[in-house]
């Protein structure tokens, strides 16, 4: 193996373990009062004001030059990451770091369905496999979660995190065809900075605080805004450079396993028989569709990753 090979490895661990502290970071705000609406807020308002200034210096001809519809779609995405957020965020709330996790990354099963059923794409029955594996394992989760008696409300955090994936699956459907026009600097801008007008003003209007926190609670909202948004993502797309879609897709999977296990360290969260065998069922499934869905488009697109 050369090195150069080694280090797009390295690069994309690195990314799918700072991606895997989202969950718990949010966790800690939350501990700490602070709304998820407002962590969601200041998580997308601080990564949009860090991208300003290097979108401005970068990409400020590119930007100028937008065309009314391009702005049009990016905004329209950066309301799909903005619902996504707000809803995945809120899941944290009631069920567990695993059971979120896991349900808010089938975002691919969306995305194939909604190919499938609004742009006629074929689906390949490995996909019909993946999907199928995607569905039992979330219905295994939530059976299991539904004898949870140490999380305030399993059901209703399952089914957040269910349109946190979905939402998120709008964000990447406008992308995919967005992407293929504007550069990642111009086009994370624009998503990320239309996501946190939304977001500020829905917190804003909803009447949820900003101020009066610890200092420490800022830090972990600059935290999120630094790694998991901004480090981890940009790692996955740094590893595309030489890595296959298909890889690095299924590679971020280790991001739900990574968020279980440091719940289970940092606060003894335990994963049940049954739920267990659910995400390793609804894993695969995503695996298996993910693997489908990038040898089907020839590796073309931009890896389908989450957004968290």
């Amino acid at each position: 193996m050369n090195r150069h090979r080694l280090w797009l490895y390295t690069v994309l661990f690195a990314g799918v373990l700072i991606a895997s502290t989202a969950s718990i970071l949010i966790r800690y705000a939350q501990g700490a009062g602070m709304s998820s609406l407002s962590i969601a807020a200041g998580r997308l308002g601080l990564a949009a004001l860090i991208l300003t200034p290097l979108a401005l210096s970068r990409s400020s001809n590119e930007i100028r030059r937008l065309a009314r519809r391009d702005v049009l779609f990016g905004m329209g995405a950066g309301v799909f990451l903005a619902l996504h957020f707000a809803s995945w965020i809120s899941s944290l709330e009631y069920t567990s770091v695993a059971s979120s996790a896991a349900l808010v990354s089938t975002n691919p099963l969306w995305v194939g369905l909604a190919s499938f059923f609004l742009f006629r794409e074929r689906l390949h029955w490995t996909t019909l496999v993946g999907i199928a594996l995607t569905l039992v394992g979330t219905i295994v989760i939530s059976i299991s979660d539904s004898t949870n008696t140490t999380q305030s409300n399993p059901l209703l955090g399952n089914t957040l995190a269910l349109i946190g994936a979905v939402t998120a699956s709008g964000y990447l459907l406008i992308g995919r065809n967005l992407r293929q026009r504007l550069s990642v600097l111009a086009y994370i801008w624009l998503v990320y900075t239309s996501a946190a007008v939304v977001l500020v003003v829905w917190a804003i209007v909803s009447g949820q605080r900003f101020f009066g926190f610890e200092p420490y609670v800022y830090l972990i909202v600059l935290g999120l805004a630094v790694g998991p948004q901004l480090l981890g993502h940009t790692a996955f797309n740094y590893a595309l450079s030489g890595l296959s879609a298909t890889y690095v897709a299924v590679a971020i999977l280790g991001e739900p396993i990574g968020s279980s296990l440091l719940a289970f360290i940092l606060f003894r969260e335990t994963v049940a028989l049954l739920q267990l065998v659910g995400i390793i069922l609804l894993l695969t499934g995503i695996a298996v569709a993910s693997i489908a869905e990038q040898q089907s488009t020839g590796e073309k697109h931009p890896v389908q990753q989450s957004a968290d």
